[in-house]
């Protein structure tokens, strides 16, 4: 047995590292005392006090090193050998191994029964390192990347699926997961759990003639989230989500569509289910919605953190700030539309204004705002809420989409008559913007009259800092890229690896890439005499702008994404 060691008392170190006023610790002491608990139980309760600067009096106390574990992700090795929920029992986790000694950061090195557990439980030496409770539990959540891990994550993580009535409000919490739950439910939880911790958009369920497919949407592609199932699972599979939907289980051929909501380490997130009838049996895609993160991205949410380029940004800043006129996004579906509107109306929100936006759906809120969701069943379309809008003195509005005449004369009336307009139309670029309005029947000089530009956007994938790398490109991808190689032959092209931070793709995130059509009275004059796309392109290109495919292959030469990538999105000619 070691000679006991006498330690100064944990309040004597914080007041001597300046963390504690003398008064605050004996009165700390004293209540301690009196409640017959432990000074940093008391001081723990109280909040006054971070997480670090306790850690880091408690190594001075027992002569152990602090470790902040900063960005820290656990060797996959480690997992192969230690059980996820013992890191998480305790908590701790194992740092490296040196010499058959196991290194590990805990929290309280005072537990000595976690202490004598652990020892029972690893059968190996090892060596204690302090760290904060909170820093231990998020590099286990950052460093836990496989299903295998996730199913076996403690139930403090699992999932509480929320029930709502018809109007939407949460009216308990039901479905608390046991530890004796079906292999079903452990299933769909830990398809969930994966997605999220993978920043998935969504989780399609496949089946095919043999077996059942689960692929994860990450950063707008398809990746296989595990290998395919056996497909007895299916009929369960899909039964299981449709319970937490609250759809009909009994109904197989028509198409249905839910919503749930799950409870998750004190998230809130939003699941919208669509199930379609196929050759094989019914396919599911799942949309996740993390609206407590995005909420927070969407209220500071600018611009500049789109990833436009710095002319496009400044003509459209400009655009936005005029007093009237329509500004008008284009793209394909998932290409960011609505993300850029949000942020131009958050530059915009001076609380001075009256701002009212009408979409389909509502999907994030943003302060200070009024938003309507489109109710097509109840009768509210874009054209009726529209006009609604407009009795209610706004001085900006929001379309969430202009799909029929209709609501584009209503929005073009609008912007005539004195209100800023925002909103998105489906077209591959913005001269087909104008082409889709004329064959609505939209009368060209209104239109030209009303608008203030388009913006054409697509989303490429952006590299993951963390393993990009350098290589020398060659002549084909280059001919295959409309790229001249002589010029570029000696420029720095990248690519990702993959790691842990990106899960192992070589990307991590998405950025705009646009192209931006002002108004000005040349291309205005060309709308209006009717003159064929190429030649207003032509005009447009003339006077500087960008197309998307040069503001793509400037991304690439910056080191931003990838030739492949800028090739998915746009046409090399």
């Amino acid at each position: 047995m070691p000679t006991p060691v006498k330690r100064a008392p944990l309040e004597e170190i914080l007041v001597t590292r300046g963390v504690l006023s003398q008064a605050h610790a004996e009165q700390v002491v004293r209540q301690a005392e009196e409640t017959n608990r432990t000074v940093r139980t008391v001081l723990t309760e109280q909040g006054g006090l971070s997480e670090e600067a306790l850690a880091e009096a408690l190594a001075e106390q027992y002569g152990l090193r602090y470790e902040p574990l900063k960005d820290f992700r656990v060797d996959p090795e480690f997992f192969k050998t230690i059980p996820a929920e013992w890191m998480h029992r305790h908590p701790f986790v194992p740092l490296e191994e040196w010499d058959g000694v196991l290194t590990v950061a805990m929290a309280d090195p005072q537990n000595l029964r976690a202490l004598d557990e652990l020892e029972l439980l690893l059968g190996r030496d090892f060596t204690v390192v302090i760290s904060s409770r909170a820093a231990i539990l998020e590099s286990l959540k950052q460093s836990e990347g496989n299903s295998q891990v996730i199913t076996r994550i403690q139930a403090e993580f699992r999932p509480i699926l929320i029930r709502e009535d018809e109007q939407g409000d949460e009216v308990l919490s039901a479905e608390k997961i046991a530890r004796d739950q079906s292999p079903v439910v452990k299933l769909v939880d830990t398809v969930i759990l994966s997605a999220l911790q993978k920043r998935a958009s969504d989780i399609h369920i496949e089946a095919s003639e043999r077996a059942v497919e689960v692929k994860y949407r990450i950063d707008g592609i398809l990746y296989p989230a595990m290998d395919p199932l056996d497909m007895k699972f299916h009929a369960p599979l899909i039964s299981r989500l449709k319970v937490m939907s609250e759809l009909d289980i009994a109904e197989r051929r028509i198409p249905q569509d839910g919503r749930f909501k799950i409870r998750l380490d004190q998230r809130k997130v939003d699941f919208r289910v669509s199930i379609l009838p196929s050759a094989f049996g019914e396919s599911v895609v799942i949309r996740i919605l993390e609206k407590a993160d995005l909420a927070s991205g969407v209220q500071d949410l600018s611009l500049d953190r789109l990833g436009f380029n710095a002319e496009d940004l400044r003509r459209l800043r400009r655009a936005i700030m005029e007093p009237y006129g329509m500004v008008l996004v284009t793209g394909p579906t998932g290409s960011g539309k609505t993300t850029t509107l949000y942020g131009a109306i958050n530059e915009i929100n001076n609380q001075q204004d009256k701002i009212i936006t009408i979409e389909d759906p509502v999907e994030y809120q943003l302060k200070g705002i009024v938003q309507i969701p489109v109710n097509e069943k109840k009768g509210l379309t874009f054209a009726r809420g529209l006009r609604s809008i407009l009795r209610h003195d706004p001085d900006k509005i929001m379309v969430g989409e202009i799909r029929d005449a209709e609501t584009a004369q209503i929005a073009i009336q609008s912007a005539l008559t004195g209100h800023l307009v925002f909103s998105t139309v489906h077209a591959n670029n913005a001269f087909d913007v104008i082409s889709r309005f004329v064959n609505m029947g939209i009368e060209p000089y209104n239109f030209v009259a009303a608008l203030n530009c388009i913006l054409a956007q697509r989303l490429v994938r952006a590299m993951c800092e963390s393993c990009k790398t350098p290589y020398q490109v060659d002549r084909a991808a280059c001919e295959e890229s409309g790229l001249d190689y002589e010029k570029v032959k000696d420029m720095p092209f990248y690519h990702g690896i993959g790691c842990v931070e990106c899960n192992g793709l070589g990307f991590r995130g998405r950025r705009a890439i646009t192209e931006f059509l002002d108004l000005t009275d040349r291309i205005k004059e060309l709308i209006l005499e009717r003159r064929p796309a190429s030649e207003i392109r032509k005009a447009a290109i003339g006077d500087g702008m960008t197309s998307l495919r040069e503001a793509g292959i400037e991304k690439v030469l910056r080191g931003e994404t990838t030739l492949k990538e800028v090739n998915r999105v746009t046409f090399s000619h």
